[in-house]
C-alpha cells in the first residue's frame, strides 16, 4: 500500500532499495507537479511573478519535454516524439517555455502526463535491461553515457528545483501555499 499525504502524493518509501526509493521520489516529485498546476485555467497557467517570464504552462511542456528527453531519446536512443519533433531548437531554445501559451490548460496535461507515462515505461525497460547501472544509448559528445541511475536523479533535482519555483507562481495566482 503506498501511502499519500494530505494533497494525495505518494510518500517515498522510508526502508526500500535504492530504485524503489529513486522512483519514490520522483513520483512525489512529479505529484507535487500537478498540485501545483491542478485547477488552474490558462490565465492562471500562463501567470509570471516579477520579471520572469516563467508560468505554471511553460513548466507543464517544460517538464514532458525534460522527461522524453532523458527516459526516451538519451536512456533508448529513440527518435523525439511529437510535437518535439519539429523544433527548431537552436533557432528557439525556449519554444517549450514560450509555446505552452498557445495550448490549452487540457493540451498541456495531456502532454505531460504522455510523457511521464512514457518515461515509466521506459525506465521499466531499462530497469530490466541492466537496472540503474544500464548505460544510455545516446553518449555525450565527448563519448560517455550517463546511467539510469544518474537519468533518475538528474529527473528527481529538475522536477525539484522546479517545484520551487511552481509553489511561488501558484501562490501569486490564488494563495495556494505548501511544500
Amino acid at each position: 500500500m503506498i501511502d499519500r499525504d494530505e494533497q494525495g502524493r505518494p510518500e517515498p518509501p522510508l526502508g526500500a532499495d535504492e530504485t524503489a526509493t529513486l522512483l519514490g521520489f520522483l513520483d512525489f516529485q512529479r505529484a507535487t507537479l500537478a498540485w501545483k498546476c491542478a485547477g488552474l485555467d490558462a490565465a492562471g497557467l500562463g501567470a509570471t511573478v516579477a520579471a520572469s517570464s516563467m508560468t505554471l504552462g511553460g513548466m507543464l511542456k517544460h517538464l514532458a519535454y525534460v522527461e522524453d528527453h532523458w527516459c526516451s531519446r538519451a536512456l533508448h536512443g529513440r527518435d523525439p516524439h511529437p510535437p518535439w519533433d519539429t523544433v527548431d531548437w537552436k533557432s528557439d531554445p525556449d519554444w517549450g517555455w514560450r509555446s505552452a501559451a498557445e495550448d490549452t490548460p487540457e493540451q498541456l496535461r495531456a502532454l505531460w502526463e504522455a510523457a511521464v507515462d512514457r518515461s515509466r515505461s521506459g525506465v521499466a525497460e531499462a530497469l530490466a535491461d541492466g537496472g540503474l547501472e544500464r548505460p544510455a544509448r545516446r553518449t555525450w559528445p565527448d563519448g560517455r553515457a550517463p546511467s539510469l541511475r544518474w537519468i533518475l536523479r538528474h529527473l528527481v533535482e529538475e522536477y525539484a528545483r522546479h517545484n520551487g519555483h511552481a509553489d511561488i507562481l501558484r501562490e501569486s495566482v490564488d494563495g495556494l501555499t505548501g511544500e
